[in-house]
């Protein structure tokens, strides 16, 4: 059967109520079928760096003219709940669907369908395992975080001997495996370096960063670095340290740049943290989407949006932004 003669009475019958109806209603049923839809997809909707990216993808969806579906999983590592939210976007016509993937290998499957459909599909903060499982990436590039941290701690310590205990994510999230290798990187010293004197992971959670931390300090009590996946990890780790009364011994570096972490960088619980930009990501995402809807142009490749370090005591030959600069540009409540 030809489709378009089933489509044909449908289309004269908009016609005829266009005729019958206001010329205003026209256009809003016209505006709202040509509407291009895209959807986004976080880990969670409570964490603020989560918040921020789905406001700056409201802001960009008004500005552009697109209908925005969100969803997110229950928790961190909710792959579940994205496999469904992507079937439901698909369902609702999406033409792009943006994800911070929570599970960067199981998801893979439901965005190969998703792109077999003819959705585009970019990832935001969290590349795929593989990377391009995703038509784009935008995100900080959370390597060169790490690596920033890491140059920034090597400079601090000042000749020091090093003893690093590095509170980690979870096995095999290509996030906190890039963040986790670039403070090596940046350090100057490798997996299994003698150095390291503990490993542990918080899954970016403060009580499991806490928990961590007093880990750590059991098995290493003459701990004088502390890299952190996270400034909630962080904020973890120096209840501990305060509590064993090591807060002022033991220096903290970090990685997001939201509001919290920013003060605690002024407050001086952490030396310095590496800032990225949420709101740019997700952004950048929505006017992809509509682009495409529009066009039928994908984006491609990795897009960086930007880290800066930030700290309110400079290291020399390390480029730093102030927490001035940190609490004008940072996420989360204010």
């Amino acid at each position: 059967m030809n489709l378009n003669s089933r489509r044909l009475p449908v289309a004269r019958k908009i016609v005829s109520m266009c005729v019958a109806a206001s010329a205003v209603w026209c256009a809003s049923a016209s505006q709202a079928a040509d509407q291009p839809v895209v959807g986004l997809i976080t880990k969670t909707d409570t964490n603020p760096f989560f918040v921020k990216m789905k406001q700056g993808a409201e802001a960009a969806a008004s500005k552009d003219g697109a209908k925005l579906i969100t969803a997110a999983g229950r928790f961190d590592g909710d792959n579940a709940s994205q496999v469904t939210a992507i079937e439901n976007m698909m369902t609702a016509g999406a033409k792009a669907i943006l994800i911070t993937p929570s599970d960067t290998k199981a998801i893979v499957p439901s965005i190969k369908k998703a792109r077999a459909a003819g959705v585009m599909v970019v990832a935001l903060d969290t590349p795929t395992d593989p990377q391009d499982a995703t038509d784009a990436l935008f995100a900080t590039d959370n390597f060169k975080a790490g690596v920033l941290i890491g140059k920034y701690a090597k400079a601090a310590l000042n000749g020091k001997p090093a003893k690093i205990a590095t509170l980690d994510l979870a096995p095999g999230v290509s996030v906190g495996v890039l963040r986790h290798n670039g403070f090596l990187e940046g350090f100057g010293v490798k997996q299994g370096d003698p150095s390291i004197v503990c490993s542990q992971d918080t899954r970016g959670d403060q009580a499991k960063g806490q928990t961590a931390m007093e880990n750590c300090l059991q098995k290493s009590p003459d701990i004088n670095v502390v890299y952190t996946i996270n400034e909630p990890a962080a904020a973890g780790a120096y209840r501990a340290l305060k509590a064993a009364g090591k807060d002022k011994s033991v220096m903290i570096v970090s990685i997001d740049g939201g509001c919290e972490g920013v003060r605690n960088v002024k407050a001086g619980s952490i030396a310095a943290t590496s800032q990225q930009y949420p709101l740019k990501m997700a952004a950048l995402g929505v006017t992809a989407g509509v682009d495409y809807a529009k066009t039928g142009k994908k984006v491609s490749g990795y897009q960086d949006t930007g880290v800066t370090l930030i700290t309110d005591k400079p290291m020399s030959g390390i480029d730093s932004k102030d927490t001035t600069f940190g609490l004008d540009n940072c996420w989360g409540n204010k």
